[in-house]
């Protein structure tokens, strides 16, 4: 069945009626009518299977046929995240650590970043179409650009990629599933004195492989790593 995404049910409706949005996409572009069925999700773990009772593009009513309420994981993926100069690559990056299973992303401001500001709503609605495409039922939290010295005083504790020659702990051995970020820096990578702020802080320097990876990679490479730690799979760095 078609996939849709509305925040704001809560399983409880008798009825309901679909953002504006999403009525445009099901009854405009995907002509739905009267009678077909689709799945509805919050991005907080409820899957709603309903009928189309009104095929209004401007107000499609859902009724409900069966609900289940996903339990949400516990388990905290936080990649904190140097926007790229193209855009481009961090749509990427955000389509695919969805699918892989990333749970909150922060947009970082650098000393060296190409790019401070960005579509934080595009990115949102690349999160929502990576969700839908994988039938994840719960949404990745977006928070907005934060500057790192800001972002270390909320979360003292974490792990960190850079490029600087170091001795340096593997994400399979450093990560822990609950709070614990893991900063990626922007293309010029983080410069001396914000990782040394990192390291004085608490965080914990870290090797994603031999190779130097540009932004995106690393990223995402970052957030497969503790992914299959999460799944007790060994993974090298």
């Amino acid at each position: 069945m078609p996939i849709f995404y509305d925040p704001s049910i809560t399983g409880k409706e008798t009825s309901f009626t679909l953002n504006a949005d999403e009525s445009a996409h099901a009854c405009r572009v995907l002509r739905m009518k009267e009678g077909d069925e689709l799945t509805v999700l919050n991005g907080k773990g409820l899957v709603l299977n309903g009928k189309i009772s009104d095929a209004s593009p401007k107000g499609c009513v859902i009724i409900p046929k069966e609900i289940e309420q996903h339990e949400l994981s516990p388990l905290n993926i936080h990649i904190a995240i140097a926007p790229t100069k193209n855009s481009d690559r961090m749509e990427w990056l955000f389509e695919k650590a969805t699918e892989i299973g990333i749970t909150e992303i922060t947009l970082l401001s650098c000393r060296n970043s190409e790019r401070k500001n960005i579509r934080e709503d595009r990115l949102e609605k690349i999160l929502i179409s990576a969700m839908k495409q994988s039938q994840r039922s719960d949404l990745p939290v977006l928070n907005p650009m934060i500057g790192l010295k800001e972002f270390i005083l909320h979360h003292p504790n974490g792990l960190i990629a850079h490029c600087e020659k170091s001795e340096k702990r593997t994400i399979a051995d450093a990560w822990t599933p609950i709070n614990c970020p893991i900063l990626i820096g922007p293309e010029g990578d983080f410069s001396t004195d914000e990782i040394q702020l990192a390291l004085t802080s608490g965080y914990t320097p870290i090797t994603l492989g031999e190779n130097r990876l540009r932004t995106e990679t690393a990223g995402l490479v970052a957030c497969m790593h503790a992914v299959l730690k999460h799944q007790g799979i060994s993974s090298k760095s």
